[in-house]
């Protein structure tokens, strides 16, 4: 069965949950988009039963702390399972060449030689580029520019094995550049750094980021059946869920995910 495991769902500097990253499961391996931005990560792969040598495939969407930082830890943890016998194959990372490098580079700084001699070899990079399609465990991945207005980030579209369409912008705001892939989408993941009603506590807009207002009419202009809101603020994290569900019902019919950290989504 397709899912999506949550693990994280807040933005760069909360503290009551974990930065934004979650895996795609087909039920035997997982495909990781974004890692955070500690070994939380690996924490929270442990809690929801997910072994390391169940994941092969990892998407990093762009070069902020929050969604970058981790892979350092997967690459440590991959490294030292193939050095005790017990990962098979390799482990493929996909992002574009500026993550390439600041990967590349900070594994060299914070890592032994004894975990970075697999970079190359079994540790594999697969850059990206807009509009490329690629083939990960069930599903063809297009991978798409969102045209940040702060530095090169991707996104992706897919469509599961039950046929349903799933797309993932990134960490901004919907751009209607990225129309025909989010467009009819059954899972938009469209972030929600905080409230309408609390923009002028949270100023999203100067982050280049938005509310669960623009999120909803977003989602509603875009026939999206289902729209998980993420990379949130955590303030509210104990009425979150709630908060951002009555305000976005009123901008959107469909059915509205707020989730927390650790939670499972049937797809």
């Amino acid at each position: 069965m397709e899912v999506i495991n949550i693990l994280g769902t807040g933005s760069a500097m909360v503290t009551k949950c974990y930065n934004t990253c979650f895996t795609i499961s087909n039920g035997k391996e997982h495909f990781l988009v974004d890692t955070g931005g500690g070994n939380t990560i690996l924490s929270n792969l442990e809690k929801l039963d997910i072994g390391m040598d169940q994941i092969h495939n990892v998407f990093i969407s762009h070069r902020h702390n929050d969604h970058i930082s981790g892979i350092i830890w997967v690459i440590r943890a991959v490294a030292q399972q193939i050095i005790n016998g017990k990962y098979d194959n390799n482990l493929t990372i996909y992002c574009h060449k500026e993550n390439i490098d600041a990967i590349n580079t900070i594994s060299d700084l914070l890592l032994d030689k004894k975990f970075t001699k697999y970079i190359g070899t079994r540790i594999i990079f697969r850059e990206i580029n807009d509009k490329c399609k690629l083939s990960i465990l069930d599903w063809n991945i297009k991978f798409f520019d969102i045209r940040s207005t702060k530095q090169l980030q991707f996104g992706f579209s897919t469509i599961l094995k039950n046929g349903k369409k799933i797309t993932f912008l990134g960490d901004e705001p919907y751009n209607e550049k990225s129309f025909e892939y989010a467009n009819n989408a059954d899972y938009l993941f469209h972030e929600a750094f905080c409230l309408f009603s609390q923009k002028d506590i949270f100023k999203p807009y100067e982050k280049h980021h938005a509310t669960v207002k623009d999120a909803c009419e977003n989602a509603s202009r875009l026939n999206v059946k289902n729209i998980v809101m993420y990379h949130t603020e955590d303030k509210n994290i104990t009425q979150r869920k709630k908060l951002y569900t009555d305000e976005g019902r009123k901008f959107y019919s469909g059915n509205i995910i707020v989730p927390d950290d650790l939670d499972i989504i049937e797809l």
